[in-house]
């Protein structure tokens, strides 16, 4: 167990995907949890699974792109918890785009909802933590910060996430805080499982680029993200934590297989 007498705060946590997941493994290891979403529906169901399993959970609406409602967050989870040692940065939305055909609202957004929020959701917590002399922060971000995958504005967003947990590892570890970097490769998703519907395929193509032969488990990712902030990682910040099979130590054009409805006809590949 260990994250007795944690508060642990995880945005995006509503749902199946990874963000349920930390949240759920966070409370099965003693945390108390916020569970922070956009979507009130689904962070009351984590929230409400967590407390049927004898967890302690709190679900909390909030748009992170919104300085009002993060603070709305902050506040209601220091009063249910008494303050916050764990925040995990998770949540995003991804437009896939091309450069010159991208819609500026929908660019910007994804840049809001990623960076912006991340930004916001650690403001609203750090001076809790420093007052409380410790603190972890995990930012969730992806392979597809470091090789393209036809969606630059998520791409971009979570490369700037991961400058941001650098800055705030430096400006704030001599406060006992910690900030590191969890970058997931491809695991099961519901999202995927929608991908799947129109190419049957698309898993096992993507597996092929994976030195390990096959994508994640969100149970893998969701076990990294614990680690960076659990006190066995005390001397740990300023990391980025590839969490990806391999992919980024040798097969960066695995992307070719993530969109096929955006490769060029046969014969059209560049060489």
């Amino acid at each position: 167990m260990r994250f007795v007498d944690r508060v642990a705060i995880v945005t995006g946590g509503g749902g199946h995907g990874l963000g349920g997941a930390i949240a759920r493994s966070l409370a099965g290891e003693g945390a108390r949890v916020a569970v922070a979403d956009r979507d009130r529906d689904m962070a009351e169901s984590v929230a409400a699974a967590i407390t049927a399993a004898g967890g302690e959970a709190l679900a909390v609406a909030v748009d992170v792109r919104r300085p009002d409602q993060v603070e709305a967050m902050a506040e209601t989870v220091f009063e249910a918890f008494g303050g916050a040692d764990i925040l995990v940065n998770n949540a995003f939305t991804s437009c896939p785009d091309s450069i010159l055909d991208a819609d500026l609202d929908d660019w910007m957004r994804d840049v809001d909802v990623i960076l912006k929020g991340a930004f916001l959701c650690a403001r609203a917590v750090l001076p809790a933590m420093r007052e409380r002399r410790r603190g972890a922060i995990v930012n969730v971000s992806t392979v597809n910060a470091h090789t393209y995958v036809g969606a630059s504005a998520y791409s971009a967003a979570k490369a700037g996430v991961e400058s941001l947990s650098r800055s705030i590892a430096v400006e704030y570890a001599r406060h006992g805080i910690r900030s590191n970097v969890v970058v997931p490769g491809t695991f099961a998703t519901e999202a995927w499982e929608l991908r799947r519907q129109r190419h049957p395929d698309i898993l096992d193509r993507l597996a092929h680029w994976y030195p390990t032969g096959r994508i994640g488990r969100v149970e893998e990712i969701a076990a990294a993200v614990l680690f960076l902030a659990s006190d066995e990682a005390g001397w740990i910040t300023g990391a980025t934590l590839p969490v990806d099979g391999g992919l980024l130590a040798g097969n960066p054009w695995f992307a070719r297989d993530a969109h096929p409805d955006d490769q060029p006809a046969s014969g059209e590949e560049a060489q």
